[in-house]
């Protein structure tokens, strides 16, 4: 049997999930092996309206999170934002036990809070579950102590000070997280070279193909799903790897064309401009002058 909800609250999800009521509406550390969706369901969908972060191990469900689906078997930090869309196959015969913890924080808590701001430049809460965080054992119980001490926190008798401890401790959840995302995009450099390799050949189909002028420039969204990647997750790799952004290397690649056909063809500035994919000549040389301190006509004089 289907389902397609919408989880808007905290309570919402301890009610699906066959848990006690949330001892705080809008923070909730949950013991994952205590999950129980209703047994009816063998395929749920949800969009839920607050933020999950996940550390699970030997979860006996299948999870579909953007085109690619991904089981969690061994320790790994999955993050979800708010108006995200989760899918979750589950396998009734599966005999492994579920294990882990689940962190659900609603937006209100953040409300007029520095972190507030800082939420939406979190790239990770955009990542596929396939681009999920592996954590070493030493990672993984550090991230357990944090998620203790946020739960022990709102456990205790609140005061004046409850609430800026736990949006404290938040956020040296996610600092621990943009860290160690960082060490995975390191340590996985073989497998991240290949994604380096294969970038360049989608750019290079795309740029020396004909369909520029109808469908314009790559967007950073064409090239992360030639590569199945989240654009996020695609941006944050080549950041650590290069120093660039998935937009820089489209851009490269762009004057890179450019001069070639400015050096080697006879074709006017507007020409080359439609070629590349642009609508407005204006358009091609201010990014031109931007990348080369150079106008791509001044370029061309250059070659003369």
């Amino acid at each position: 049997m289907h389902a397609n909800i919408r989880l808007n609250t905290i309570y919402e999800f301890h009610q699906f999930s066959g848990l006690p009521e949330p001892e705080h509406p809008l923070v909730s550390l949950i013991d994952y092996s205590l999950v129980k969706y209703p047994p009816e369901y063998t395929d749920i969908k949800w969009v839920q309206n607050f933020y999950s972060i996940g550390l699970k191990r030997n979860v006996a469900k299948k999870f579909n999170y953007g085109q690619q689906p991904y089981d969690f078997d061994e320790g790994v930090l999955s993050l979800v934002g708010p108006q995200q869309i989760i899918q979750i196959e589950i396998d009734p015969n599966a005999k492994a036990e579920p294990s882990g913890w689940l962190l659900l924080i609603h937006p209100d808590f953040l409300w007029k809070t520095a972190l507030a701001e800082k939420m939406s430049r979190y790239e990770f809460f955009g990542y596929a579950v396939n681009e999920a965080l592996f954590l070493s054992e030493k990672e993984e119980q550090m991230m357990l102590a944090v998620f203790k001490s946020i739960q022990q926190e709102y456990q205790s008798n609140i005061d004046k000070f409850s609430h800026n401890i736990i949006i404290s401790q938040i956020e040296l959840l996610l600092n621990y997280t943009e860290r160690f995302y960082e060490r995975q995009f390191l340590t996985r450099r073989i497998l991240n070279d290949k994604t380096l390799t294969r970038l360049e050949t989608i750019l290079d189909k795309y740029f020396n193909s004909d369909s520029l002028p109808g469908k314009g420039i790559p967007s950073v969204h064409d090239v992360a799903s030639e590569l199945n990647l989240t654009p996020n997750y695609l941006s944050s790799l080549l950041r650590v790897l290069t120093g660039k952004s998935t937009q820089d290397h489209i851009h490269h690649k762009l004057i890179e064309k450019a001069k070639e056909k400015l050096s080697a063809t006879d074709l006017s500035i507007s020409e080359i401009a439609y070629e590349l994919g642009f609508e407005h000549p204006s358009s091609f040389t201010k990014l031109f002058k931007q990348k080369t301190n150079q106008t791509p006509l001044s370029f061309r004089q250059s070659f003369h």
